[in-house]
């Protein structure tokens, strides 16, 4: 599609959304040589098929295959699903029909949300995935939207929208049924009844939530939820503090449960010292540390830590928001040593800490969070 035909692609809708996206897929279509005796048409003045866009192509057996195309200007998941249960009725009695969804920019997640119902998908970006079985198979993503993206209807990355995702993901909670003032409750630091409406309305519509009794919500997707914080969250606003200090093992293990019981909730291990506590992978030489600004000073003596510019043995990071001193029930306790960090935390940190932090955050992962989700009766 030439893109320079519309005069402003944002004001795409209604019928001239469909003709732009009818175009896009003419253009997709016409760059496969060996294709012939393709039709694309707009469904629009005849009887309603269920569909936008009609695309028939031939098939090598005889007959053909449709392509039955639903024109969006902008879908969350919740609403694909009540898409996907809409009846299709093409003409001509075709022997193999595909539901496809077209719009301005189709989501990495929708589009994952489309191949997992076995939909096929394509864009004005130039992004698709469309396969016909027996026939061919068309895939490229990767493009930047040809438009402003929609804007979500709630930002995961603030630190007020984090404390309520930590209490929606820590186990052994993620299985109950909420209701908002509930889940307001269990939030830590406390957070607006407004924020936790806007929240859990943006993560219904993407179908992370779904309805429970007494219009209250349930956890549907945890790994979609942790895969979303994961994305929206910003390791770089915490502040990073490099620390040496010349105790050790137990002597250093020590000093540091005296902070954390001093500290009362404002220290912890983190990143990957708290993941060589919860599920050991990959062992480095440094402490992490969560620590607020004012207990700083409290650190460096008991740790006698000094601050440094180069070969730091202790990192320090204070939070930019205390969310992340969070326990719920997935935080690991021992007597006699500090805290780490939750569970769901330590995963997000690991992911963008860099070095082998990523390989640390999958084995986290796939030994305690997923166990965990199994353990609430949800797929893995």
């Amino acid at each position: 599609m030439n893109i320079a035909n519309f005069v402003n692609i944002e004001n795409l809708s209604g019928p001239a959304l469909e003709r732009a996206l009818a175009q896009e897929l003419e253009t997709r279509l016409a760059a496969i040589p060996w294709l012939r005796g393709w039709k694309v048409q707009l469904t629009s003045g005849s009887a309603d098929p269920g569909f936008d866009i009609l695309a028939t192509l031939p098939l090598p057996s005889g007959g053909k295959a449709a392509l039955c195309i639903e024109c969006k200007r902008e879908l969350r998941p919740r609403a694909f699903r009540m898409l996907s249960e809409r009846r299709i009725h093409p003409p001509g009695r075709p022997d193999i029909i595909i539901p496809v969804l077209a719009m301005p920019w189709v989501s990495p997640g929708m589009a994952a949300v489309c191949q997992a119902n076995k939909w096929s998908w394509f864009d004005l970006a130039g992004n698709h995935f469309i396969d016909v079985p027996g026939l061919l198979q068309l895939s490229h993503t990767g493009n930047e939207p040809a438009h402003a993206r929609p804007r979500p209807s709630a930002n995961l990355g603030t630190a007020e929208a984090a404390r309520i995702i930590r209490a929606l993901l820590a186990a052994p909670s993620i299985g109950k049924p909420w209701t908002q003032r509930e889940l307001r409750e269990a939030c830590s630091p406390e957070v607006s009844i407004g924020l936790v409406n806007k929240v859990v309305r943006h993560l219904r519509e993407e179908d992370v939530l779904s309805p429970g009794d007494d219009e209250g919500f349930r956890m549907r997707d945890p790994m979609k939820l942790l895969a979303a914080w994961r994305d929206a969250y910003r390791f770089k606003r915490h502040s990073r503090i490099g620390y040496f200090t010349l105790m050790q093992g137990k002597t250093l293990q020590s000093a540091l449960a005296q902070l954390g019981a001093r500290a009362a909730g404002g220290a912890a291990y983190a990143v990957f010292s708290a993941a060589e506590n919860q599920a050991p992978h990959v062992r480095q030489p440094k402490t992490w540390l969560y620590v607020r600004s004012r207990d700083l000073s409290l650190l460096e003596k008991l740790a006698e830590a000094k601050t440094v510019d180069s070969g730091e043995n202790m990192v320090v990071l204070v939070p930019e928001d205390e969310g992340v001193f969070y326990s719920g029930e997935g935080a690991d306790k021992q007597a006699g040593r500090l805290g780490c960090t939750n569970i769901i935390q330590t995963y997000v940190d690991l992911w963008h800490a860099g070095g082998r932090g990523q390989e640390a955050a999958e084995a986290l992962l796939n030994q305690r969070i997923k166990p965990d989700w199994k353990r609430q009766g949800f797929p893995v």
